[in-house]
């Protein structure tokens, strides 16, 4: 599957529920910040990895993923070629992007009540 197919979903979700519910600036701003944030934790991962030292977590890795984060991961992941090839992550990363995106629909309906 192409990395991109996801997030060009996400981003007609997101300009939907924007248009429907008139999200504050700040929702994007935080997705925008958590991806960079995320995409620079997977390039120093990556960069442990091939050097022998400490890696980062998956837990925290999932974690920033699920926290927003997880734009910036496919890209990393796709971009750098790091972590796509352990299934069980695979999985679990698909799982906390899935829970990410039922969460914001969640709090942007909450937002609009």
């Amino acid at each position: 599957m192409t990395p991109y197919l996801p997030l060009l979903l996400f981003t007609v979700l997101y300009a939907g529920a924007t248009l429907a519910w008139q999200l504050p600036l700040m929702v994007g701003l935080a997705y925008l910040a958590m991806s960079l944030l995320c995409f620079c934790i997977y390039a120093q991962d990556k960069v442990a990895s091939r050097r022998g030292e400490r890696r980062t977590p998956e837990s925290r890795l999932l974690m920033l993923g699920l926290l927003g984060g997880w734009p910036g991961a496919v890209l990393a992941r796709h971009w750098l070629h790091h972590k796509t090839v352990k299934q069980p992550f695979r999985q679990l990363f698909w799982c906390s992007v899935a829970a990410n995106v039922a969460g914001f629909l969640w709090m942007s309906a909450q937002l609009a009540a």
